[in-house]
């Protein structure tokens, strides 16, 4: 009797490869792909091809409402950015494929499940940390780290031989993609030398491409959470795929770094994100709006260890929990709208509302109404400098 898997399969060459290997050493092979927004992928023709290669059943599941709601919203309300500059796209939907893994594994009764992550990236860790802690006693397999299979070359081969039709793909780069964001690398940007060439970039325009006049954008916000668009309440899923056409044709979310992987080396990747561009944008305007100073700054440390939390797939873990609490407690009041004007790649606030504002224009004024006591700040002067008198030699 043959043992069952269930394998996260995109339908790329790697995982449809892994199908027929798997068979071959006695599986029986269950094939989960997830919509988390990969955009123009046909999940009939991923299914077609997977039963062709052997697969037993096929599962696809819509995952994109729960991914943004649960996973890149929570990112969102956290602030969390990685190295300052990753919205960290890929690494949100990583524990969410893993939880749905494990969900299918339970109900069919498998043995182990199966990912197809290389033995050199972060996404192997993102998987099985996940499944490690959430169901300990599952066996993982990871065929591009266990295989005989050395190139892409062999792989294609391998599939050749066993008949198996594989999507071959002219681009010299590795793309993930999903509603949040793109992720590229490979090829020619791992010539840190070279500027990312424009043929790179799938959903974002150039700045000599991005329209002259600019465009105005508002985002209304309840308790962190966007829920609305230039005056009408939005769906999640529809809002972000909105943000992402507006942005993504005035050239936002644009992102070439260095990038410190988790595994210890560095590497250059290229990112698009504008709808999580934009959101972020306006939530921390709207954060600098009603969160007294020291909620503020004291946020600004949680935000970098939230991000390295995600990153490092460390998103079923106590300290997550915990700092899910406090920033949900720090975005009790951030309800209002924040208007934005795109042009040529840049984001500038244009105005800010809501009811829950610190801001006081009769302190803050420096013209007829200011009702500041500028008598007071004297007594407030010497007693902050007098903690720091004689250090001084």
């Amino acid at each position: 009797m043959s043992k069952k898997v269930v394998l996260a399969y995109s339908g790329g060459l790697d995982t449809t490869v892994a199908i027929p290997w798997l068979k071959e050493r006695g599986y029986e092979v269950i094939a989960f792909s997830a919509d988390v927004g990969q955009g123009e992928k046909r999940f009939d023709v991923i299914s077609k091809r997977a039963k062709i290669a052997g697969a037993k059943k096929i599962i696809v599941k819509d995952l994109r409402r729960e991914f943004i709601q649960n996973y890149a919203f929570k990112a969102l309300k956290a602030h969390a950015l990685y190295e300052d500059k990753y919205y960290l796209a890929t690494a949100l939907s990583r524990p969410l494929i893993a939880k749905n893994l494990i969900d299918i594994a339970k109900k069919e009764k498998a043995d182990a499940v199966v990912h197809g992550c290389t033995g050199k990236g972060n996404d192997q860790v993102r998987f099985e940390v996940t499944i490690k802690v959430l169901a300990p006693k599952l066996k993982i397999i990871a065929p591009l780290r266990d295989w005989e299979l050395k190139s892409r070359a062999e792989e294609i081969e391998y599939a050749k031989k066993r008949k198996i039709p594989i999507e071959i793909k002219d681009s010299a780069y590795s793309i993930d993609r999903n509603i949040w964001g793109v992720s590229i690398e490979c090829g020619v940007l791992e010539e840190i030398d070279k500027e990312a060439p424009e043929d790179v970039f799938l959903i974002t325009n150039s700045i000599e491409k991005a329209p002259k006049n600019g465009e105005y954008v508002e985002i209304e916000f309840k308790k962190g959470l966007p829920v609305g668009l230039n005056g009408k309440a939005m769906d999640s899923v529809k809002l972000v795929e909105s943000l992402n056409k507006i942005g993504g044709k005035h050239g936002i979310g644009r992102v070439d770094m260095i990038e410190n992987r988790l595994i210890g080396i560095k590497s250059r990747e290229i990112y698009e994100s504008p709808a999580a561009a934009l959101l972020y944008f306006a939530h921390r305007e709207l954060e600098s709006l009603i969160l007294d100073r020291e909620s503020s700054h004291f946020k600004n440390i949680v935000s970098q260890k939230y991000a390295e939390i995600i990153y490092y797939g460390l998103m079923c873990t106590p300290l997550k929990s915990s700092l899910d609490a406090f920033i949900d407690t720090s975005q009790t009041h951030l309800t209002g709208k924040i208007k934005l004007k795109l042009q040529k790649g840049n984001i500038k606030a244009a105005s800010r509302e809501s009811k829950f504002s610190k801001y006081n224009i009769k302190l803050a004024t420096y013209g007829k109404g200011d009702m500041f006591d500028h008598k007071a700040s004297e007594g407030f002067i010497k007693i902050w400098a007098q903690t720091f008198q004689g250090e001084i030699k």
